[in-house]
């Protein structure tokens, strides 16, 4: 029937894992059905949204056995948006789908337009998709999925990257949208969509089927492991031990003054200016986390990286200027953990990646008591690649620290994490700032302690 789903005995182990991600999985989901799968992270959430796609084994490599069915079409959004975007414009991105269905002109800029507007993009056809922060761009892939009207939407983490407020309009555009097709969502943070799903399926390590059921029954039966259950409070930040996070050069104040950013984007079609950030006035301090908050688009991303040395303002003044030191000695005094985790990689293997940083400035590091720390550990030998979205991003944070900058600078660092895991991240954000060092922070995570809180919108502090 249109828009059933059926996975039979799906086993898939990617290329360098020596364990399967899934092993002999069985899941129907039934036509007009809304699922929530959920589950600690690496469970293999993300992989059999991938197994549905129909990316397993072709896209993605690896060793795959059984079968995965749909009928009907499908749209993926996926957990890293930056890997949907196809055109420079964030109209021409929406249209892609549609166009190469052959809908008529008239017919898909009507759609382009009432998507763009449906997730709250309101630029204007002709914004540059490289001009988009990562929330943004988890909203233009949502409007593309949206766009090409799908039998099947299978949804990986569609407001993780986003404030509440955000969250709750695309919530309402996803759902708006479905009206009678299946709706398959991956999300950490399950309570809002708990009163919208019909089932609950629950992963375990190994992507095995923990429990299937109502919300109903969900709820009353045992708390699952790695789930982050409704109301439940934030675990206790893991304390790190002192001798991983010690800064081992000294921890700077960075102060920006009447700073201004302004993003230039040149193709052979024209050029585009955005203004990033107005009049920014802010500082980082040793011994305490400051954290830029507000919705995706304020700025906030280009707040750490200005102040981190990694952007040229167009006005104002960064003190000291970070930006003028060589590579090396740049990076010896800052850790940067980027949006999107892949940007930081450089190695083949999990274990290689976190000690490159160390080795480029001359310093030790206990590579293997970091990755455990991260629980990391079992994947030493694996390419960072393979690891799923939240393994992805705790290792880009383990690379980006573990030679022990003085100062730490982190976008997001808590999207795509479990219960457990996100204590982790806490408590290596918490630990490294009663050690002494500079922490910066961009995040939509209420629960993540704050010393000092800028709140920004349209790039300025609010």
């Amino acid at each position: 029937m249109l828009g059933e789903v059926r996975l039979r005995d799906l086993t898939w182990r990617p290329i360098g894992r020596r364990a399967p991600v899934l092993a002999g999985l069985d899941l129907t989901v039934a036509p007009g059905e809304r699922v929530l799968l959920v589950g600690p992270s690496g469970a293999g959430k993300s992989t059999i949204l991938h197994a549905v796609a129909g990316a397993l084994g072709t896209t993605i490599a690896g060793d795959l056995s059984g079968t995965a069915e749909v009928d009907g079409r499908l749209g993926l959004l996926l957990q890293n948006p930056a890997d949907a975007v196809v055109a420079e414009r964030i109209g021409r991105d929406v249209a892609f789908g549609p166009e190469n269905a052959a809908m008529p002109p008239d017919e898909i800029w009507t759609r382009v337009d009432a998507c763009l507007e449906a997730v709250g993009l309101t630029y204007g056809r002709d914004h540059f998709t490289a001009a988009l922060s990562g929330g943004e761009q988890q909203r233009l892939a949502l409007a593309g999925v949206l766009a090409m009207h799908p039998d099947v939407l299978l949804l990986d983490e569609p407001t993780s990257m986003l404030d509440a407020s955000t969250a709750s309009s695309v919530r309402e555009a996803v759902l708006s949208a479905r009206d009678d097709r299946t709706m398959v969502v991956v999300e950490h943070r399950i309570e809002p969509w708990l009163p919208h799903v019909d089932r609950v399926v629950v992963l375990g390590p190994g992507g095995v089927v923990v429990s299937d059921g109502t919300v109903g029954s969900f709820l009353a039966g045992p708390r699952p492991a790695g789930v982050w259950m409704p109301d439940m409070p934030a675990p206790l930040p893991v304390d790190v031990p002192t001798d991983l996070v010690r800064p081992a050069v000294e921890a700077l104040t960075v102060t920006a003054t009447d700073v201004s950013v302004e993003l230039v984007m040149r193709t052979l079609r024209g050029t585009q200016r955005s203004r990033a950030l107005t009049g920014l006035t802010a500082s980082l301090v040793p011994g305490a986390t400051t954290g830029f908050t507000g919705p995706s688009g304020a700025g906030k991303s280009t707040a750490l990286a200005v102040l981190g040395g990694l952007l040229k303002p167009a006005g104002g003044s960064v003190s000291p200027e970070l930006r003028r030191r060589r590579s090396a000695a740049l990076a010896s005094l800052v850790g940067w953990v980027p949006q999107n985790p892949e940007h930081g990689f450089l190695t083949s293997t999990v274990l290689a990646e976190v000690g490159h940083t160390a080795r480029r400035v001359g310093r030790e590091v206990d590579a293997p008591a970091v990755l455990d720390l991260f629980g990391l550990g079992r994947f030493a030998a694996s390419n960072p690649y393979r690891l799923s979205g939240g393994e992805q991003r705790r290792l880009a944070l383990a690379a980006a620290l573990a030679h022990r900058p003085g100062i730490v600078l982190l976008d997001e660092p808590t999207v795509g994490q479990d219960p457990g895991t996100w204590a982790a991240v806490a408590g290596w954000v918490g630990s490294s700032r009663d050690a002494g060092a500079t922490v910066g922070l961009s995040t939509h995570d209420a629960d993540l302690a704050l010393d000092i809180e800028h709140r920004m919108r349209e790039g300025a502090i609010a």
